[in-house]
Protein backbone atom coordinates (compact mmCIF):
# COMPACT_ATOMS: atom_id res chain seq x y z
CA UNK A 1 0.00 0.00 0.00
CA UNK A 2 1.58 3.58 -0.99
CA UNK A 3 1.85 5.86 1.73
CA UNK A 4 0.95 9.20 0.33
CA UNK A 5 2.12 12.59 1.58
CA UNK A 6 2.76 15.59 -0.21
CA UNK A 7 5.09 14.36 -2.30
CA UNK A 8 2.80 11.89 -4.12
CA UNK A 9 0.34 12.55 -6.56
CA UNK A 10 -3.25 12.33 -5.93
CA UNK A 11 -6.93 12.62 -8.01
CA UNK A 12 -9.12 13.63 -4.63
CA UNK A 13 -12.62 12.64 -6.58
CA UNK A 14 -15.70 14.67 -4.51
CA UNK A 15 -19.13 13.29 -5.08
CA UNK A 16 -21.64 15.48 -4.26
CA UNK A 17 -19.40 18.23 -5.30
CA UNK A 18 -21.97 21.10 -5.32
CA UNK A 19 -23.74 19.99 -1.55
CA UNK A 20 -23.55 22.32 0.94
CA UNK A 21 -20.59 19.66 2.99
CA UNK A 22 -18.70 20.37 -0.16
CA UNK A 23 -19.20 24.47 -0.69
CA UNK A 24 -18.86 25.31 3.34
CA UNK A 25 -16.21 23.11 4.50
CA UNK A 26 -14.45 20.33 2.14
CA UNK A 27 -13.68 22.57 -1.24
CA UNK A 28 -12.14 25.75 1.24
CA UNK A 29 -10.09 22.98 3.14
CA UNK A 30 -8.80 22.19 0.38
CA UNK A 31 -7.91 25.30 -0.48
CA UNK A 32 -6.23 25.52 2.36
CA UNK A 33 -4.37 22.55 2.12
CA UNK A 34 -3.55 24.00 -0.93
CA UNK A 35 -2.63 27.73 0.07
CA UNK A 36 -0.02 25.83 2.83
CA UNK A 37 2.03 23.93 0.24
CA UNK A 38 0.54 20.93 1.52
CA UNK A 39 -0.88 19.40 -1.81
CA UNK A 40 1.91 17.98 -4.61
CA UNK A 41 2.01 20.29 -7.53
CA UNK A 42 0.26 17.25 -9.65
CA UNK A 43 -2.64 16.61 -7.54
CA UNK A 44 -6.18 17.22 -8.89
CA UNK A 45 -9.29 17.75 -7.47
CA UNK A 46 -12.47 16.35 -9.52
CA UNK A 47 -15.52 17.32 -8.85
CA UNK A 48 -18.77 14.83 -9.33
CA UNK A 49 -22.00 16.34 -9.26
CA UNK A 50 -24.99 16.41 -11.57
CA UNK A 51 -26.88 19.63 -13.49
CA UNK A 52 -23.22 21.02 -13.78
CA UNK A 53 -22.64 21.38 -17.53
CA UNK A 54 -18.91 22.47 -17.57
CA UNK A 55 -15.52 22.37 -16.16
CA UNK A 56 -15.63 26.11 -16.54
CA UNK A 57 -19.21 26.43 -14.84
CA UNK A 58 -17.92 24.32 -11.63
CA UNK A 59 -15.01 26.38 -11.17
CA UNK A 60 -16.59 29.24 -10.99
CA UNK A 61 -19.25 27.65 -8.54
CA UNK A 62 -16.37 26.97 -6.28
CA UNK A 63 -14.82 30.56 -6.78
CA UNK A 64 -17.81 31.91 -5.32
CA UNK A 65 -17.91 29.37 -2.38
CA UNK A 66 -14.29 30.39 -1.65
CA UNK A 67 -14.94 33.53 -1.66
CA UNK A 68 -18.06 33.54 0.83
CA UNK A 69 -15.96 30.77 3.19
CA UNK A 70 -12.58 31.65 3.30
CA UNK A 71 -10.93 34.87 4.75
CA UNK A 72 -10.22 37.51 2.28
CA UNK A 73 -6.41 37.79 3.02
CA UNK A 74 -6.14 34.48 2.58
CA UNK A 75 -7.09 34.52 -0.90
CA UNK A 76 -4.68 37.12 -1.90
CA UNK A 77 -2.32 37.20 -4.49
CA UNK A 78 -2.65 33.67 -6.95
CA UNK A 79 -3.80 31.09 -4.15
CA UNK A 80 -7.27 31.31 -5.70
CA UNK A 81 -6.54 30.73 -9.25
CA UNK A 82 -3.93 28.52 -8.72
CA UNK A 83 -6.13 26.16 -6.84
CA UNK A 84 -8.57 26.90 -9.52
CA UNK A 85 -6.25 25.34 -11.88
CA UNK A 86 -6.17 21.82 -10.03
CA UNK A 87 -10.33 21.39 -9.99
CA UNK A 88 -11.65 19.26 -12.73
CA UNK A 89 -15.57 18.15 -13.16
CA UNK A 90 -17.34 15.41 -14.50
CA UNK A 91 -21.69 15.68 -14.83
CA UNK A 92 -22.59 12.62 -13.08
CA UNK A 93 -26.35 10.74 -11.80
CA UNK A 94 -25.57 8.37 -9.01
CA UNK A 95 -27.65 6.05 -10.44
CA UNK A 96 -26.60 6.00 -14.26
CA UNK A 97 -23.64 4.43 -15.66
CA UNK A 98 -22.53 7.09 -18.58
CA UNK A 99 -20.49 9.26 -15.95
CA UNK A 100 -18.80 6.22 -14.36
CA UNK A 101 -17.20 6.01 -17.84
CA UNK A 102 -16.49 8.94 -17.93
CA UNK A 103 -14.70 9.65 -14.65
CA UNK A 104 -12.84 6.14 -15.18
CA UNK A 105 -11.44 7.69 -18.66
CA UNK A 106 -10.01 10.81 -16.52
CA UNK A 107 -8.52 8.63 -13.41
CA UNK A 108 -4.78 7.93 -13.90
CA UNK A 109 -3.84 5.22 -11.81
CA UNK A 110 -0.15 4.76 -13.02
CA UNK A 111 0.63 8.58 -12.09
CA UNK A 112 -1.96 9.10 -9.54
CA UNK A 113 -3.77 7.31 -6.02
CA UNK A 114 -7.33 7.77 -6.10
CA UNK A 115 -9.10 9.21 -3.33
CA UNK A 116 -13.02 9.38 -3.30
CA UNK A 117 -14.82 11.77 -1.40
CA UNK A 118 -18.69 10.44 -0.23
CA UNK A 119 -20.17 13.36 0.45
CA UNK A 120 -23.45 12.36 -0.22
CA UNK A 121 -26.39 10.13 1.88
CA UNK A 122 -25.38 7.06 2.95
CA UNK A 123 -27.84 5.49 0.73
CA UNK A 124 -25.74 6.13 -2.26
CA UNK A 125 -22.98 4.50 -0.59
CA UNK A 126 -23.23 1.08 -2.16
CA UNK A 127 -23.95 1.91 -5.32
CA UNK A 128 -21.22 4.78 -5.89
CA UNK A 129 -19.16 1.99 -5.40
CA UNK A 130 -20.64 -0.62 -7.36
CA UNK A 131 -20.72 1.36 -10.11
CA UNK A 132 -17.36 2.75 -9.82
CA UNK A 133 -16.12 -0.89 -10.26
CA UNK A 134 -18.44 -1.74 -12.76
CA UNK A 135 -16.44 1.34 -14.98
CA UNK A 136 -13.21 0.32 -14.02
CA UNK A 137 -12.42 3.47 -12.27
CA UNK A 138 -10.69 1.77 -9.15
CA UNK A 139 -7.83 -0.12 -8.51
CA UNK A 140 -6.33 -2.12 -5.60
CA UNK A 141 -4.68 1.81 -4.32
CA UNK A 142 -8.07 3.51 -4.31
CA UNK A 143 -9.25 4.97 -1.35
CA UNK A 144 -12.87 5.79 0.01
CA UNK A 145 -14.17 8.15 2.35
CA UNK A 146 -17.49 8.07 3.64
CA UNK A 147 -19.21 10.48 5.47
CA UNK A 148 -21.55 9.70 8.79
CA UNK A 149 -24.02 8.49 8.97
CA UNK A 150 -23.26 4.61 8.32
CA UNK A 151 -26.81 3.55 8.64
CA UNK A 152 -29.69 4.09 10.82
CA UNK A 153 -29.06 1.09 13.22
CA UNK A 154 -26.52 -1.66 13.60
CA UNK A 155 -28.84 -3.84 10.72
CA UNK A 156 -28.37 -0.91 8.14
CA UNK A 157 -24.85 -0.04 8.89
CA UNK A 158 -23.32 -3.99 8.62
CA UNK A 159 -25.38 -3.67 4.96
CA UNK A 160 -23.97 -0.62 3.96
CA UNK A 161 -20.31 -1.38 5.31
CA UNK A 162 -20.67 -5.32 3.83
CA UNK A 163 -21.06 -3.24 0.63
CA UNK A 164 -18.13 -1.14 0.33
CA UNK A 165 -16.30 -4.02 1.71
CA UNK A 166 -16.25 -5.48 -1.88
CA UNK A 167 -15.04 -3.23 -3.44
CA UNK A 168 -12.24 -1.41 -0.63
CA UNK A 169 -10.36 -3.01 1.61
CA UNK A 170 -10.55 -1.98 5.04
CA UNK A 171 -7.16 -0.58 5.30
CA UNK A 172 -8.75 1.48 2.61
CA UNK A 173 -11.65 2.83 4.04
CA UNK A 174 -12.01 6.08 5.87
CA UNK A 175 -15.05 6.70 7.99
CA UNK A 176 -15.45 10.52 9.13
CA UNK A 177 -16.35 11.81 12.64
CA UNK A 178 -15.50 15.48 12.04
CA UNK A 179 -14.54 15.51 15.88
CA UNK A 180 -11.54 13.53 15.91
CA UNK A 181 -9.89 16.39 13.77
CA UNK A 182 -10.63 19.01 16.31
CA UNK A 183 -7.23 20.54 17.52
CA UNK A 184 -8.71 20.03 21.16
CA UNK A 185 -9.55 16.44 21.05
CA UNK A 186 -6.03 15.39 19.31
CA UNK A 187 -4.54 17.61 22.33
CA UNK A 188 -6.23 14.64 24.90
CA UNK A 189 -3.71 12.17 23.12
CA UNK A 190 -0.93 14.89 24.37
CA UNK A 191 -2.60 15.52 27.49
CA UNK A 192 -3.41 11.91 28.90
CA UNK A 193 -0.20 9.98 27.74
CA UNK A 194 2.79 12.86 27.74
CA UNK A 195 2.10 14.82 30.74
CA UNK A 196 2.06 11.75 34.35
CA UNK A 197 0.16 15.03 36.10
CA UNK A 198 -2.87 13.73 33.96
CA UNK A 199 -1.66 10.58 32.82
CA UNK A 200 -0.81 9.16 36.45
CA UNK A 201 -4.73 10.46 37.83
CA UNK A 202 -6.42 9.33 34.77
CA UNK A 203 -8.77 6.19 36.69
CA UNK A 204 -11.88 5.88 39.52
CA UNK A 205 -9.22 6.49 41.88
CA UNK A 206 -9.34 10.40 41.77
CA UNK A 207 -11.43 11.32 39.08
CA UNK A 208 -15.20 11.76 40.48
CA UNK A 209 -17.32 11.92 37.12
CA UNK A 210 -16.75 13.05 33.86
CA UNK A 211 -19.20 15.78 31.70
CA UNK A 212 -19.39 15.33 28.17
CA UNK A 213 -22.19 18.35 26.36
CA UNK A 214 -22.39 19.10 22.74
CA UNK A 215 -24.42 21.80 22.66
CA UNK A 216 -26.41 23.65 19.53
CA UNK A 217 -28.08 26.97 19.35
CA UNK A 218 -30.01 26.27 16.30
CA UNK A 219 -32.43 23.90 15.09
CA UNK A 220 -33.39 21.23 12.37
CA UNK A 221 -31.91 24.17 9.52
CA UNK A 222 -34.97 22.69 7.20
CA UNK A 223 -34.28 19.59 7.65
CA UNK A 224 -37.53 18.42 9.38
CA UNK A 225 -38.53 15.04 7.15
CA UNK A 226 -34.96 14.08 7.27
CA UNK A 227 -34.16 14.85 11.12
CA UNK A 228 -38.14 13.22 12.29
CA UNK A 229 -36.70 9.49 11.43
CA UNK A 230 -33.17 10.27 12.67
CA UNK A 231 -33.29 12.19 16.13
CA UNK A 232 -30.48 13.55 18.46
CA UNK A 233 -29.95 10.33 19.82
CA UNK A 234 -28.68 8.89 16.25
CA UNK A 235 -27.90 12.15 14.90
CA UNK A 236 -25.16 12.97 17.65
CA UNK A 237 -24.65 10.69 20.25
CA UNK A 238 -24.16 7.07 17.78
CA UNK A 239 -20.66 8.91 16.58
CA UNK A 240 -19.74 12.09 18.10
CA UNK A 241 -20.18 11.95 21.68
CA UNK A 242 -19.69 8.33 21.97
CA UNK A 243 -15.93 8.56 20.05
CA UNK A 244 -15.55 11.64 22.78
CA UNK A 245 -16.38 9.56 25.69
CA UNK A 246 -13.77 7.02 23.74
CA UNK A 247 -10.92 9.34 23.76
CA UNK A 248 -11.15 10.44 27.12
CA UNK A 249 -11.79 6.74 28.55
CA UNK A 250 -9.63 4.70 26.48
CA UNK A 251 -6.28 3.21 28.13
CA UNK A 252 -2.98 4.73 26.54
CA UNK A 253 -2.07 2.36 23.15
CA UNK A 254 1.38 -0.01 23.77
CA UNK A 255 1.76 2.72 20.13
CA UNK A 256 0.75 5.49 18.50
CA UNK A 257 -0.68 3.90 15.31
CA UNK A 258 -3.78 3.87 13.97
CA UNK A 259 -4.77 0.28 15.27
CA UNK A 260 -3.46 1.18 18.40
CA UNK A 261 -5.71 3.63 18.94
CA UNK A 262 -8.85 2.22 17.76
CA UNK A 263 -8.81 -1.12 19.65
CA UNK A 264 -8.49 1.16 23.00
CA UNK A 265 -12.00 2.96 22.02
CA UNK A 266 -12.93 -0.43 21.23
CA UNK A 267 -12.38 -1.61 24.94
CA UNK A 268 -14.48 1.40 25.70
CA UNK A 269 -17.43 1.19 23.74
CA UNK A 270 -17.62 -2.83 24.38
CA UNK A 271 -17.43 -1.91 28.28
CA UNK A 272 -20.26 0.59 28.01
CA UNK A 273 -23.10 -1.10 30.27
CA UNK A 274 -26.12 -1.09 28.71
CA UNK A 275 -29.45 1.15 29.84
CA UNK A 276 -32.09 -1.78 30.31
CA UNK A 277 -36.16 -0.59 30.05
CA UNK A 278 -36.12 -0.88 33.93
CA UNK A 279 -33.41 1.77 34.49
CA UNK A 280 -34.10 4.00 31.31
CA UNK A 281 -36.21 6.78 33.20
CA UNK A 282 -32.96 6.82 35.51
CA UNK A 283 -30.15 6.64 33.32
CA UNK A 284 -31.22 8.33 30.33
CA UNK A 285 -33.99 11.57 29.17
CA UNK A 286 -34.97 12.76 25.79
CA UNK A 287 -36.43 16.19 25.44
CA UNK A 288 -37.96 18.41 22.45
CA UNK A 289 -37.44 21.94 22.17
CA UNK A 290 -40.74 23.98 22.20
CA UNK A 291 -41.39 27.93 20.96
CA UNK A 292 -38.99 29.68 23.45
CA UNK A 293 -35.89 32.22 22.28
CA UNK A 294 -32.24 32.23 22.12
CA UNK A 295 -30.12 35.80 22.51
CA UNK A 296 -33.47 37.82 22.16
CA UNK A 297 -34.60 36.12 19.38
CA UNK A 298 -37.68 34.15 19.19
CA UNK A 299 -37.39 30.43 18.10
CA UNK A 300 -40.47 28.36 16.82
CA UNK A 301 -40.80 24.85 18.38
CA UNK A 302 -39.49 21.80 16.92
CA UNK A 303 -43.65 20.86 15.32
CA UNK A 304 -43.90 24.07 14.37
CA UNK A 305 -40.95 24.33 12.18
CA UNK A 306 -41.30 24.30 8.26
CA UNK A 307 -42.26 20.97 6.71
CA UNK A 308 -43.54 19.63 10.58
CA UNK A 309 -45.97 16.86 10.05
CA UNK A 310 -47.49 17.69 13.45
CA UNK A 311 -47.09 15.60 16.72
CA UNK A 312 -43.52 13.78 16.62
CA UNK A 313 -41.84 11.44 19.45
CA UNK A 314 -38.41 12.13 17.53
CA UNK A 315 -35.96 13.40 20.75
CA UNK A 316 -33.74 16.73 19.91
CA UNK A 317 -32.36 16.55 23.57
CA UNK A 318 -30.78 13.93 25.12
CA UNK A 319 -29.10 13.28 28.44
CA UNK A 320 -27.41 9.95 29.70
CA UNK A 321 -25.63 8.54 32.56
CA UNK A 322 -22.93 6.08 31.49
CA UNK A 323 -21.06 3.39 32.92
CA UNK A 324 -17.89 1.49 31.99
CA UNK A 325 -17.52 -1.54 33.60
CA UNK A 326 -13.81 -2.11 33.68
CA UNK A 327 -10.83 -1.63 35.94
CA UNK A 328 -9.99 2.07 35.24
CA UNK A 329 -13.42 3.51 35.49
CA UNK A 330 -15.58 1.14 38.12
CA UNK A 331 -17.61 3.59 40.03
CA UNK A 332 -16.99 6.34 37.60
CA UNK A 333 -20.17 8.08 36.06
CA UNK A 334 -19.66 9.77 32.89
CA UNK A 335 -23.08 12.16 32.01
CA UNK A 336 -23.38 13.04 28.04
CA UNK A 337 -25.58 15.68 27.44
CA UNK A 338 -26.58 17.29 23.62
CA UNK A 339 -29.09 18.78 22.33
CA UNK A 340 -30.83 21.80 19.96
CA UNK A 341 -31.72 25.21 20.26
CA UNK A 342 -29.65 25.42 24.06
CA UNK A 343 -28.58 29.27 25.04
CA UNK A 344 -25.00 28.79 23.81
CA UNK A 345 -23.23 26.75 20.77
CA UNK A 346 -20.66 24.80 22.74
CA UNK A 347 -18.74 21.71 22.91
CA UNK A 348 -16.87 21.01 26.02
CA UNK A 349 -15.35 17.69 28.24
CA UNK A 350 -15.03 18.66 31.79
CA UNK A 351 -13.17 16.07 34.08
CA UNK A 352 -14.16 16.83 37.97
CA UNK A 353 -11.61 15.46 40.74
CA UNK A 354 -12.82 14.07 43.88
CA UNK A 355 -12.04 16.15 46.65
CA UNK A 356 -9.33 15.21 49.39
CA UNK A 357 -10.71 12.77 51.75
CA UNK A 358 -10.35 15.60 54.89
CA UNK A 359 -11.14 18.99 54.84
CA UNK A 360 -9.37 21.20 56.95
CA UNK A 361 -10.39 24.98 55.60
CA UNK A 362 -13.55 26.92 56.60
CA UNK A 363 -16.80 24.81 56.25
CA UNK A 364 -18.15 27.55 54.45
CA UNK A 365 -16.05 27.27 51.15
CA UNK A 366 -16.47 23.73 51.61
CA UNK A 367 -18.15 23.87 47.45
CA UNK A 368 -15.56 25.60 45.86
CA UNK A 369 -12.72 23.17 46.48
CA UNK A 370 -12.98 20.94 43.93
CA UNK A 371 -10.15 20.69 40.71
CA UNK A 372 -12.10 20.63 37.25
CA UNK A 373 -10.32 20.12 33.88
CA UNK A 374 -12.50 21.66 31.29
CA UNK A 375 -11.76 20.95 27.47
CA UNK A 376 -13.40 23.38 25.42
CA UNK A 377 -13.71 22.02 21.53
CA UNK A 378 -15.68 25.27 20.80
CA UNK A 379 -16.54 28.00 20.29
CA UNK A 380 -12.77 28.73 21.43
CA UNK A 381 -10.77 25.88 21.54
CA UNK A 382 -8.82 25.52 24.73
CA UNK A 383 -7.72 23.70 28.30
CA UNK A 384 -8.53 25.32 31.61
CA UNK A 385 -7.59 23.56 34.72
CA UNK A 386 -9.23 25.11 38.12
CA UNK A 387 -7.78 24.89 41.06
CA UNK A 388 -7.72 26.30 44.55
CA UNK A 389 -5.29 28.89 45.90
CA UNK A 390 -5.56 31.64 48.84
CA UNK A 391 -6.56 35.10 48.52
CA UNK A 392 -4.15 37.51 48.56
CA UNK A 393 -5.09 39.11 51.75
CA UNK A 394 -4.33 39.91 55.51
CA UNK A 395 -7.41 40.57 56.69
CA UNK A 396 -9.07 37.13 55.30
CA UNK A 397 -6.79 34.93 56.73
CA UNK A 398 -6.76 31.67 54.90
CA UNK A 399 -9.57 32.62 52.46
CA UNK A 400 -10.02 30.03 49.39
CA UNK A 401 -10.28 31.10 46.11
CA UNK A 402 -11.21 29.21 42.55
CA UNK A 403 -8.47 30.27 39.91
CA UNK A 404 -8.18 29.03 36.28
CA UNK A 405 -5.21 28.34 34.67
CA UNK A 406 -5.52 28.74 31.42
CA UNK A 407 -4.38 27.75 27.83
CA UNK A 408 -6.14 29.12 24.95
CA UNK A 409 -5.16 27.84 21.54
CA UNK A 410 -5.30 31.32 19.71
CA UNK A 411 -4.36 33.41 22.33
CA UNK A 412 -1.11 35.80 21.39
CA UNK A 413 -1.38 34.01 17.98
CA UNK A 414 -4.02 36.13 16.36
CA UNK A 415 -1.95 35.82 13.10
CA UNK A 416 -1.88 32.25 12.99
CA UNK A 417 -5.57 30.32 11.94
CA UNK A 418 -6.56 27.36 13.61
CA UNK A 419 -7.27 24.55 10.96
CA UNK A 420 -10.69 23.29 10.08
CA UNK A 421 -10.97 19.49 11.59
CA UNK A 422 -11.79 18.49 7.74
CA UNK A 423 -8.28 20.35 7.04
CA UNK A 424 -6.61 17.89 8.83
CA UNK A 425 -8.54 14.39 8.20
CA UNK A 426 -8.47 15.06 4.59
CA UNK A 427 -4.89 15.67 5.00
CA UNK A 428 -4.38 12.44 6.66
CA UNK A 429 -6.12 10.70 4.77
CA UNK A 430 -4.05 11.59 1.82
CA UNK A 431 -1.47 10.37 3.67
CA UNK A 432 -2.71 6.85 4.20
CA UNK A 433 -3.29 7.48 7.65
CA UNK A 434 -6.24 6.05 9.60
CA UNK A 435 -5.41 6.74 13.02
CA UNK A 436 -8.44 10.02 13.09
CA UNK A 437 -10.74 7.88 11.21
CA UNK A 438 -13.55 5.35 12.48
CA UNK A 439 -12.82 1.35 12.43
CA UNK A 440 -15.99 -0.98 11.22
CA UNK A 441 -16.34 -2.84 14.47
CA UNK A 442 -16.45 0.56 16.29
CA UNK A 443 -19.09 1.85 14.43
CA UNK A 444 -20.86 -1.69 15.23
CA UNK A 445 -20.28 -1.32 18.41
CA UNK A 446 -21.69 2.12 18.91
CA UNK A 447 -24.38 1.46 16.83
CA UNK A 448 -24.87 -2.36 19.17
CA UNK A 449 -24.95 0.02 22.51
CA UNK A 450 -27.55 2.51 20.94
CA UNK A 451 -29.68 0.41 19.33
CA UNK A 452 -29.73 -1.84 23.20
CA UNK A 453 -31.12 2.00 24.36
CA UNK A 454 -33.45 2.67 21.63
CA UNK A 455 -35.57 0.04 22.26
CA UNK A 456 -35.13 0.27 25.94
CA UNK A 457 -37.25 3.60 25.26
CA UNK A 458 -39.83 2.10 22.89
CA UNK A 459 -40.49 -0.85 25.34
CA UNK A 460 -40.70 1.24 28.33
CA UNK A 461 -43.19 4.07 26.49
CA UNK A 462 -40.84 6.53 27.16
CA UNK A 463 -42.02 10.58 25.60
CA UNK A 464 -40.23 12.92 24.88
CA UNK A 465 -40.18 15.89 27.79
CA UNK A 466 -40.73 19.38 26.12
CA UNK A 467 -38.11 22.11 26.85
CA UNK A 468 -37.78 25.59 25.85
CA UNK A 469 -35.98 27.36 22.67
CA UNK A 470 -33.20 28.71 24.77
CA UNK A 471 -33.02 26.50 28.03
CA UNK A 472 -30.61 23.93 28.86
CA UNK A 473 -32.66 20.56 28.44
CA UNK A 474 -36.15 19.02 30.25
CA UNK A 475 -36.12 19.69 33.77
CA UNK A 476 -35.29 15.57 34.18
CA UNK A 477 -31.70 16.22 33.13
CA UNK A 478 -31.11 18.16 35.96
CA UNK A 479 -32.42 15.76 37.69
CA UNK A 480 -30.44 12.79 36.26
CA UNK A 481 -27.02 14.48 37.53
CA UNK A 482 -28.36 15.78 40.79
CA UNK A 483 -29.79 12.78 42.26
CA UNK A 484 -26.19 11.43 42.26
CA UNK A 485 -25.23 14.88 44.34
CA UNK A 486 -23.65 16.82 41.07
CA UNK A 487 -24.57 19.30 38.74
CA UNK A 488 -24.01 20.41 35.46
CA UNK A 489 -20.88 22.36 34.74
CA UNK A 490 -21.83 25.74 33.17
CA UNK A 491 -19.19 28.57 31.71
Amino acid sequence: MIDLDKSYPTDFVLFGARGDLSMRKLLPSLFQLHRNDLLNAETRIIGVARDCKSVEAFRDEVSATLNRYVKPADLKGSACADFLQRVEFVELEFTEDAGYQALAELIDHEQRVMVNYLATPPAFFGEICQRLDAAGAISDTSRIILEKPIGHDLETSIVINDTVCKYFDESRIYRIDHYLGKETVQNLIALRFANNLFGSQWNQNHIDHVQITVAETVGIEGRWSYYDKVGQMRDMVQNHLLQLLCMVAMDPPSQLTADGIRDEKLKVLRALRPIAAEDVFKRAVRGQYTAGAIQGQGCPGYTEEEGSKGKSNTETFVALRLNIDNWRWAGTPFYLRTGKRMPTKMSEIVVVYRNQPHYIFDPKQKSMVTNKLIIRLQPDEGIRLQVVTKEQSLDKRMALQSRGLHLNFSEGEEDRRTPDAYERLILEALRGNQSLFVRRDEVEASWQWCDGLIKAWYDSGDEVRPYSAGSWGPIGSIALIERDGRSWHEG
